[in-house]
């Protein structure tokens, strides 16, 4: 499904909204637009009306006093009133003249010796004529008055009515626009969630934030901007269009020509705006992704002193952002402001030829009051277009950014299981498994042990021999190749992932903490996991002890990571955790590797309150600490070279004697 499709179907979300601003909007643009017909008729009807034919009348509220005879323009008469001699008023420069009778014809008019002279031609008339004093001339326009009045407070109650509903629709379509924005980033957060672990394996955490804020920020400027605009202008455009055809339609169809030349130039645009602007959201990706990198990463930054590399880095970056952001600069300045007034020029030209010259003179078949009008809809025709060329950018940038969000969206996720499982034993089975990374590299070879329930299972062996790969299997963040992992005699490809995870915990060797308290961070705001419970857990895994000190206690806040907090505390803390989520399966994956030997004593006092009744995987380097554990299992490049108790291991004296000698040896090296 195409981008604007799918962008379509988010604004159908709120249809109602945006169906109701649309209706406030086409109210706004009529309202507005009868604007110029309201002033062609002032001009031509009661301005200029004044040269229409007048008659001898009896007295009315719309007759005239003129040397002592009343008269009445030809339009005021009703059907059945009786009409007297004919009289004219006309105009010549800046004066007004009256004339009794009627005129053959009309055209230039100059006095002459007191006398009226038309023009056209050839031909030639010449009337008595008397001017007209200001208060006479008055006088004649006095019964137009009341009129004008009238049609000034129509034009002003209907740039009222188009003001509110101008407010109405943008607020409206803004609402809406931001609904669904916050719908989208809603849905885009969901669907993180729902990712596997693998996919976050090459995708920087600065890019995916990028999409969530950024790329989505740019998408809500095309509801909001964008849209607004090119409703707002198709609207106006199409009432214009209606208005000018209503006033001159041959004049009307040559100004047609404007909308294929402006679609036209709106394809050139995009064909070239796309490619910069897809360069521009990816180099801004990496542009988040170094610096949330780098934030991470200060300490060793500074202690390096990779202060000016990091910044040279950043300069390239920003560099080659600011050269496409010019390069779609140029684009813009060449094909927003110079396309509006090449066609504002255009049909102002289209204009000028149809009228002609000689056509603006008195007594043309286009009247005063409709070239105005003609005029001032032209004018305001290029409002609207300037508007909506001139958000062709930000549409590129928004169609660029929903196009990065969507492909976030289509990647393949797991739902989240509303199912509940049963606790179950924690009999665990590894029959013949294979697994890699990456197709057809395997890292783990046919693995194959079992875990029975509340026995402690430890995973030694070198760096990169597979024992994080094992952990990351069961928990099933990445699924296997070949063999079979089972739960108590299931497979765990049976078992939605979540069900899977519900009676699993671990803990990490840096374990994360989330911004909140101690306490929150026990519970993960569980609402299953009361108070009691989590000062339960702390205390039973003797957090107390270290966590005594805080001026809040289990309420102490914790910022982002806990790195207000020592490397023991946080790790109490996670284990408190894991103590209070009651798992069937626990996983302690270098959980003391860096904690110091003070800490250690209560860090493995905590261990044994957490490995009672339940199926526990230690991953160790520090072999010192799994002598009790119930099996080990020796891992070499991927598979299992060793397994059996620490003193069956060590009495077979291979692999893990040596490894564990070699520590001895460093052990007491450090002592001496």
């Amino acid at each position: 499904m195409s981008v604007g499709k799918r962008l379509f179907q988010y604004a159908l979300l709120y249809k109602r909204t945006i169906l109701l601003a649309l209706v406030m909007l086409t109210v706004a643009v009529a309202t507005e637009l009868t604007g110029p017909f309201i002033a062609k008729t002032m001009i031509d009807d009661h301005i200029l009306g004044i040269e229409n034919v007048w008659y001898e009348s009896e007295k009315s509220k719309e007759s005239v006093e003129y040397k002592g005879s009343w008269y009445k323009r030809s339009d005021n008469f009703s059907s059945d009133e009786e009409q007297g001699d004919e009289a004219r008023i006309l105009q010549v420069g800046r004066s007004y003249y009256f004339l009794e009778g009627s005129i053959t014809f009309d055209g230039e008019r100059t006095i002459e010796n007191g006398k009226l002279k038309i023009t056209r031609g050839e031909e030639t008339a010449i009337y008595e004529a008397e001017k007209l004093s200001a208060n006479e001339l008055l006088a004649f326009y006095s019964p137009q008055v009341p009129k004008l009045i009238n049609l000034i407070a129509i034009y002003f109650g209907l740039i009222i009515i188009s003001s509110l509903f101008q407010y109405g629709q943008r607020y409206y379509l803004q609402v809406s626009s931001n609904r669904i924005i916050q719908r989208m980033r809603e849905d885009v957060f969901g669907h993180i969630q729902k990712l596997p672990i693998k996919y976050f394996d090459n995708l920087p955490a600065g890019k995916v934030v990028s999409r969530i804020t950024n790329d989505t920020e740019a998408i809500r400027d095309l509801y909001v901007t964008v849209l607004a605009n090119f409703f707002t202008g198709v609207i106006y455009i199409t009432g214009i269009f209606i208005a000018l055809f209503l006033l001159e339609a041959k004049l009307a169809m040559i100004c047609l020509v404007l909308i294929p030349i402006l679609i036209i130039w709106i394809k050139i645009y995009r064909k070239y705006a796309s490619k910069y602007n897809h360069k521009i959201r990816s180099i801004l990706s990496d542009i988040n992704g170094m610096i949330n990198e780098s934030i991470q990463g200060m300490t060793i930054i500074q202690a390096f002193k990779r202060q000016k590399e990091t910044n040279k880095e950043f300069e390239g970056l920003n560099e080659a952002h600011f050269t496409y952001q010019n390069k779609l600069l140029n684009l813009n300045a060449l094909t927003s402001h110079n396309l509006v007034n090449v066609l504002r020029n255009l049909s102002f030209v289209a204009l000028i030829w149809y009228f002609g010259g000689a056509s603006l003179g008195v007594g043309s078949a286009i009247s005063i009051g409709v070239l105005y009008a003609f005029v001032d809809y032209l004018n305001r025709l290029f409002h609207p277009i300037t508007g909506m060329v001139n958000q062709l950018a930000i549409l590129e940038q928004s169609l660029v950014a929903a196009e990065r969000v969507f492909t976030l969206l289509d990647e393949k996720g797991v739902e989240v299981s509303e199912e509940q499982l049963e606790r179950y034993k924690g009999n665990v089975v590894f029959d013949k498994v294979n697994f890699g990374y990456k197709e057809g590299e395997y890292v783990l070879k046919d693995i194959s042990f079992e875990a029975k329930q509340g026995e402690t299972v430890a995973l030694v062996g070198h760096t990169g021999s597979g024992k994080s790969s094992i952990m990351n299997l069961l928990f099933r963040f990445y699924d296997i190749q070949e063999g079979k992992i089972l739960i108590d005699g299931k497979d765990v490809n049976d078992i939605p992932k979540q069900m899977l995870r519900k009676h699993m915990g671990i803990v990490l060797q840096d374990p994360f903490l989330f911004t909140g308290t101690v306490a929150s961070n026990v519970s993960l705001d569980d609402p299953s996991i009361s108070r009691e419970k989590v000062e339960q857990a702390l205390r039973d895994v003797g957090a107390d002890k270290l966590l005594k000190n805080l001026p809040n206690g289990f309420d102490e806040p914790v910022i982002e990571k806990g790195s207000t907090l020592s490397s023991g505390q946080r790790q109490l803390i996670s284990f408190a955790r894991a103590l209070a989520f009651n798992p069937a399966i626990l996983v302690l994956d270098e959980a003391t590797a860096s904690i110091d030997t003070e800490t250690e004593a209560v860090i493995q006092e905590a261990l044994e309150v957490l490995k009672k009744g339940r199926t526990t995987f230690i991953i160790a380097h520090r072999l010192s600490t799994i002598k009790n554990a119930d099996q080990i299992l020796v891992l070499d490049r991927g598979k299992i070279v060793e397994r059996g108790s620490h003193d069956e291991l060590m009495l077979n004296q291979g692999k893990y004697y040596q490894m564990y000698q070699l520590q001895q040896g460093k052990n007491e090296n450090l002592a001496g």
